[in-house]
């Protein structure tokens, strides 16, 4: 597709660090390999980490790319519609991609041009949009399995009783997150590095309503393109679908390593 091929020789690490910084790095993140029509099963907590093309960037180009998605379009049914996941993966995901790296391209030759603030306002904004929906969308589709759901195990689910009380009362403080998102956004479980805390958070417009230096573990994407063609307005039926699918291998291998990485090293 057109964001992944244009090249470029400039080296801009900041890119390497929005990914590092949204917990979504290959140190941090091991995860479900695959793509669009191969069947890929979550990977036990001993598989490799993943890699930057799995995270939907590609240092070979310096450019942001639609990663696969890691498992057949067709695996999350009946819970997710087959046409919802093409569209949603090929399209709507595919657009935040062009955007974020034309937000960088754009801002690039306005340092260069010195141009005014008007433009600096206008393509900060949509790097704000752009990039939030790239970087959600790829936690979106690995939390995400055919063979998900269940009960959390291990460290995922010992953290989730201590800063939630239960898993019960965990998911109805995420479902109910994910129903009342004013307009389009998401529920997000988040990691805060420093107290090593699980929260629930929402999401307006992808860049709103959030708290500086927490990274997402799980989401669930609640923009109607999400869900309306099976679901139309029913929220909350989707939300209800949507546990039935998580990948918890992937969530508790994300927690682990960002446990590892932000622990202090004596």
């Amino acid at each position: 597709m057109s964001s992944s091929t244009t090249t470029t020789t400039r080296t801009d690490p900041s890119r390497r660090e929005m990914l590092a910084a949204l917990g979504i790095g290959a140190a941090a993140l091991a995860g479900v390999r695959g793509a669009a029509g191969q069947t890929t099963m979550p990977q036990p907590a001993s598989a490799s980490p993943m890699t930057p093309q799995d995270l939907g960037w590609d240092p070979q180009t310096d450019r942001y790319i639609l990663p696969p998605l890691p498992y057949p379009y067709d695996a999350l049914e009946p819970y997710i519609d087959t046409q919802t996941m093409q569209l949603h993966h090929d399209k709507h995901h595919a657009g935040y991609v062009r955007g974020l790296n034309a937000s960088l391209d754009a801002l690039d030759e306005m340092r260069t041009a010195r141009r005014g603030v008007g433009e600096t306002k206008h393509w900060s904004r949509q790097l704000a949009f752009n990039g939030s929906g790239h970087f959600l969308h790829v936690i979106f589709w690995n939390c995400m399995g055919p063979n998900g759901a269940g009960m959390p195990r291990g460290l995922i689910a010992e953290r989730i009783d201590r800063d939630f009380g239960s898993f019960k009362q965990f998911r109805q403080h995420f479902e109910t997150a994910a129903r009342s998102v004013e307009g389009s956004g998401w529920a997000i479980l988040v990691l805060e590095p420093t107290s090593q805390r699980l929260m629930v958070m929402q999401a307006e417009k992808h860049q709103n309503l959030t708290a500086w230096g927490v990274v997402p573990l799980l989401a669930i994407d609640v923009w109607e393109h999400a869900y309306y063609l099976k679901y139309q307005n029913r929220r909350t039926e989707y939300v209800s679908a949507f546990m039935n699918i998580i990948n918890w291998d992937f969530v508790q291998r994300k927690l682990s390593g960002l446990i590892e990485a932000f622990s202090p090293k004596r």
